[in-house]
């Protein structure tokens, strides 16, 4: 059996179009190792699929909380399709062993690295779009995410390193945290970026990650790190230390 139509039994949906689903599996890296046998990677069903999970959360977030202003319903969905979140659901349907990657990925872990669990979620919500329309998968990504939509966190705990840090610097001097890249290394399929984060000429935190989003992400918590022990582990939040973790 092939890792699409396996990955379709566990998810439950009546899908039609297999070589789709199996395509939203195809990382770069196996495409790269195996141009004859695969029509092309997942990059471009993940660009569709963000739209798609955003869109079915935000729905649902807004139906289920019409008390609630645009910065709360934002912070929730913030913290559902953050890539920790996507991992999470994609955890659920294991898929990292529906993956098809290319020995030096599969080899560094690549099928438990959340950001890449991420992105492959992500492609595969744009595949059963193409096939299934958005209705179904809608009522699909809805029910996956249901612990998380169901949960009443304080809006605190929702922001992520980088939305605290900036809170944090604009309050207690007026500026925004600078990012700036140190480097990015690897093929395209491979990147790693170093990013560094100033704040008042002053280097507070540093990160590396797969992308862009992830070392800033990475470096923002960091110098939240920092500031906390620079405040006597009182919190750079406030001074009882509430501020909250990343979702």
């Amino acid at each position: 059996m092939r890792p699409a139509e396996a990955f379709a039994t566990r998810i439950d949906l009546p899908v039609r179009d297999i070589d789709l689903l199996e395509q939203a599996l195809v990382h770069s890296s196996w495409h790269h190792e195996h141009r004859d046998t695969t029509i092309g990677h997942n990059e471009r069903l993940e660009f569709l699929g963000d739209s798609v999970v955003n869109l079915a959360i935000s729905q649902a977030l807004y139906a289920r909380h019409p008390d609630e202003d645009e910065g709360y319903l934002s912070a929730r969905r913030a913290a559902i399709v953050s890539t920790t979140g996507l991992a999470r659901l994609a955890g659920r349907l294991d898929l990292g062993e529906a993956l098809l990657l290319g020995e030096g990925e599969a080899q560094r872990s690549g099928r438990r690295r959340p950001s890449l669990l991420a992105s492959t979620f992500e492609a595969v919500a744009g595949a059963l779009y193409l096939d299934l329309g958005f209705e179904q998968v809608r009522d699909w990504l809805i029910g996956l995410a249901e612990p998380e939509l169901a949960a009443e966190s304080p809006i605190g705990t929702l922001k992520s390193p980088k939305s605290r840090l900036q809170e944090h610097t604009q309050r207690h001097s007026g500026e925004r945290p600078s990012y700036r890249l140190v480097h990015a290394t690897g093929p395209d399929h491979e990147k790693s970026f170093r990013i560094e984060v100033w704040v008042d000429g002053e280097c507070l935190g540093v990160g590396e990650g797969p992308s862009r989003r992830t070392a800033e992400t990475m470096a923002a918590a960091q110098a939240m790190e920092a500031l906390r022990g620079a405040a006597g582990g009182t919190g750079a939040d406030g001074a009882d230390g509430t501020d909250g973790t990343d979702a």
